[in-house]
């Protein structure tokens, strides 16, 4: 099967080729757009990518995930299951030899039912189009994601009618693919402070 590549946009391993098999099964997300998502991560960051702790629950070929790496997250935890995709994300693993990697193969609703407690500052939302992914994976989330964490979500549709607990804070849209970054709120019932002030939109 014939191969392109694509390549970390930033950070410490900036150029590292990561090779995409032709076909309909792997849609990794494109540089312009992962350069868009990191320089928003900067800005509510702060700029302090270390300590933070990050889930790539669909990994495919790990772009999102060795981003962060790249960018020098604490914990980048890539989540696969396609035997194919688990090879690739393994080949680059080894090549980067980055502490900060760890690769879990598994499915995604099945890692986070098994989190014994929120722990992950972001979670990336890259699922595969069209399989109804989003309303299994939505009363998860807060088993793996910190209250007030951020998630990255990409979507075949708009983000206009999102989960309450969901604060849009960036969008944006690259062909058909609609992509953002959302301010999960907390839903425990312990927390009391579930609304936030901050709505802006790009």
């Amino acid at each position: 099967m014939k191969k392109h590549q694509i390549r970390i946009v930033g950070g410490a391993y900036r150029r590292t080729p990561i090779s995409v098999p032709e076909g309909d099964h792997l849609r990794p997300t494109p540089d312009r757009v992962r350069e868009t998502l990191f320089n928003w991560l900067a800005h509510f960051w702060d700029g302090a990518f270390a300590g933070r702790r990050v889930l790539d629950l669909f990994a495919g070929t790990g772009a999102l995930g060795f981003e962060a790496a790249s960018r020098g997250v604490e914990t980048a935890q890539l989540v696969e299951q396609a035997p194919a995709a688990l090879a690739g994300l393994r080949a680059v693993q080894a090549r980067l030899q980055a502490p900060a990697i760890r690769i879990h193969a598994g499915e995604a609703c099945a890692f986070l039912r098994a989190q014994p407690t929120p722990s992950y500052d972001l979670v990336m939302l890259d699922p595969p189009f069209g399989a109804g992914w989003l309303p299994r994976l939505r009363p998860l989330l807060d088993r793996a994601l910190l209250p007030g964490g951020l998630l990255y979500l990409e979507s075949e549709a708009a983000l206009d009618a999102l989960p309450p607990e969901w604060e849009l804070l960036r969008q944006g849209r690259a062909g058909q693919v609609h992509y953002g970054l959302i301010r999960f709120a907390a839903t425990q019932k312990s927390m009391n402070n579930s609304q936030s002030t901050y709505t802006e939109t790009a």
